[in-house]
């Protein structure tokens, strides 16, 4: 009786240990047989028999330990291939060698951070598989004593702990221990004190805990990138920092959040395409000009006439009291003059002749004055004029850009040209005038944007500006002048092929003036009347034509220039001159006579040796 109750306990724990690998079912012994069997035995037969069992039962008991050591540790077992492809294992860990007898061998765990093909847990307890996955992370650990599992309770007794069973593949040991501890409601907190991490208890009602994590940009600005990260951020506690001499994103935020921004800066943070901009600026302009005929305006536009020979104007002079009649001599014997009673008058009388001031006056004495008059006039003049005038001109100017995808690049040749600003005086502070510039020319204004289907967008702005004329008004009794500019623009977009030349024109200016004179009558004769009028006629056409070949960049474009080092070595190209300085007829500065020897610096060479760090010797 006794030996099949040893036999059915064997029975029993080899099925609870193993996981079901032995079961009852497998064992076709009845107890009624069992006992048949045995009370036929003899004494010696049955003492044989019982050391039998316990010596069966001895290692059954081992090799169930030895199944469930197994077990504690996930085993990469090979997947299964697909039906229809070939067949290809995945990499296999071999099983845990079984250690000799009074000796520990501790199963060789992968590199913290490394990822696990296959992990697999059947049906072992939690703890076990806590200390399992934490020893493959490299992680020190300890459980509080608020974990309700595995641990002993206030009544002294060893608290149960559920056995788990999970598959799991391309994972590491960090997020398989993760995940297992968000399932039973624990979680992990560090100690950067200690660096022993304590597995607790985790408050449904608290918030997750905020992460800091720091992420270098590789291609994107900072600031371009901080308002699409904070869009992602549900927890009022989270931010995002950025620093700008660094190109770094500092995120604080729970992991989820961390997670969700870290994806959206992963698609964002890529290479910005670049695009090479070729222009080509062709202005043509032509200004013929022709003026013949004889031209009479100074004679008949402002003919002076004056008639006499002068203006006369007199001046009358009293005198009180009148002219000294002589001298008388005092007692004393000096003498003095002495004056004559009443007053004296003289009169002077002056004649302006000839200019606008001719002309005559009359008295009442002896007429006319002048007594002889003369018609004056400025006289005829006559410019005669036979000859034509033209200028060509063309300028062509090639400027090439690279600029980024969506940022505009501007192309100008212009010329500075100044602007005064004058400002009046007041009682307090005196007047004065200020010196601005203004650009003046060809301004091309370009920004490419890139489609999905590589072609580019293109917003062009071309500009053309020029001083006309100079403008003179009368303001409060004050001359003032300012310049009148020329100013042609246009502002479209086009969509293009990359590498296709964008042709845009119209920016054409074309003035015509035309000046007649002539002397009424005498200039409408035939023949006879070319003598008596006068022509001149002047054209002024501008045209400006625009080409634009806009190109993606790719990335092999890109070639580093040879011997680069060897460029930073190499003299500036100088200009030729007659003057040379080596020599004591034009050089300016004293000989030194100190170095005759020395190597003058147009033939000095750059010696690589000179600029080599001195090694010193260090003696033994």
């Amino acid at each position: 009786m006794n030996s099949w109750a040893n036999v059915k306990l064997a029975i029993r724990n080899g099925c609870r240990v193993c996981s079901g690998t032995v079961t009852a079912k497998n064992v076709s012994l009845s107890k009624k047989a069992f006992e048949k069997f045995y009370c036929n035995l003899g004494t010696e037969q049955k003492r044989t028999m019982k050391a039998k069992l316990a010596s069966a039962t001895t290692v059954c008991l081992l090799a169930c330990c030895l199944v469930s050591r197994a077990q504690d540790a996930p085993v990469a077992v090979p997947t299964a291939p697909p039906p229809t492809a070939p067949a290809e294992s995945a990499p296999t860990i071999p099983p845990p060698e079984t250690p000799p007898p009074g000796e520990t061998v501790t199963p060789s765990a992968p590199a913290p951070g490394a990822v696990i093909p296959y992990i697999q847990f059947q049906e072992i307890p939690l703890t076990s598989a806590i200390e399992n996955l934490a020893r493959q992370a490299g992680l020190n650990y300890i459980l509080d004593p608020k974990v309700p599992y595995g641990q002993i309770g206030a009544d002294g007794k060893l608290t149960a702990q559920p056995n788990i069973s999970i598959r799991w593949e391309n994972l590491t040991a960090e997020q398989a221990l993760q995940a297992l501890l968000t399932v039973y409601s624990l979680q992990l907190v560090d100690d950067p004190k200690t660096k022993v991490t304590r597995i607790t208890v985790k408050d449904p009602a608290a918030p997750d805990p905020l992460l800091t994590r720091i992420i270098q940009l590789k291609h994107a600005g900072v600031t371009n990138l901080l308002g699409p990260v904070q869009t992602t951020f549900v927890d009022k506690r989270s931010k995002v920092v950025g620093d700008v001499r660094t190109s770094q994103l500092v995120i604080v935020a729970p992991e989820k959040e961390q997670e969700m921004a870290l994806e959206l800066i992963e698609r964002l943070d890529t290479p910005t395409r670049q695009v090479l901009i070729e222009a080509r600026l062709m202005e043509i302009s032509r200004s013929p000009s022709t003026v013949k005929g004889i031209d009479w305006t100074d004679t008949l536009s402002a003919q002076r006439f004056t008639f006499g020979n002068g203006i006369s104007s007199a001046t009358t002079t009293t005198t009180s009291p009148g002219v000294s009649s002589g001298t008388t001599t005092l007692p004393g014997g000096r003498p003095v003059p002495s004056s004559s009673s009443g007053t004296s008058q003289s009169t002077e009388i002056t004649t302006e002749s000839g200019g606008l001031l001719a002309g005559l006056s009359a008295n009442t004495l002896t007429g006319l004055t002048p007594g002889i008059g003369f018609l004056n006039a400025d006289g005829v003049s006559a410019v005669l004029s036979f000859l034509n005038a033209d200028a060509d001109t063309q300028v062509i100017s090639t400027p090439r850009a690279v600029t980024l995808d969506n940022e505009t690049a501007i192309l100008s040749v212009t010329r500075a040209t100044p602007i005064f600003k004058n400002t009046a005086g007041t009682q307090g502070s005196p007047g004065g005038s200020e010196v601005q510039y203004t650009n003046l020319g060809t301004i091309l204004h370009v920004t490419p944007r890139i489609s999905a289907n590589d072609n580019i967008w293109l917003r062009v702005v071309p500009e053309v500006s020029s001083v006309f004329r100079t403008v003179r008004k009368t303001v409060a009794s004050t001359i003032n002048e300012a310049d009148e500019y020329d100013i042609r623009k246009i502002e479209t977009q086009v969509l293009i092929p990359s590498a296709t030349t964008l042709v845009m024109g119209g920016l054409m200016a074309d003035s015509t003036k035309n000046i007649y004179s002539k002397i009424p009558i005498l200039g409408d004769i035939p023949g006879i009347g070319l003598a008596f009028r006068h022509e001149n006629k002047a054209r002024d056409k501008r045209n400006l034509l625009i080409f634009i070949t806009p190109t993606i960049v790719r990335d092999n474009d890109f070639q580093p220039a040879p011997h680069s080092s060897e460029f930073l070595k190499t003299r500036p190209t100088e200009i030729s001159s007659a003057i040379d300085t080596t020599t004591a007829w034009d050089s300016a500065k004293p000989y030194d006579w100190s170095n005759p020897g020395a190597t003058p610096y147009e033939e000095a060479v750059f010696d690589e040796k000179a600029v080599e760090p001195k090694t010193k010797s260090v003696k033994p």
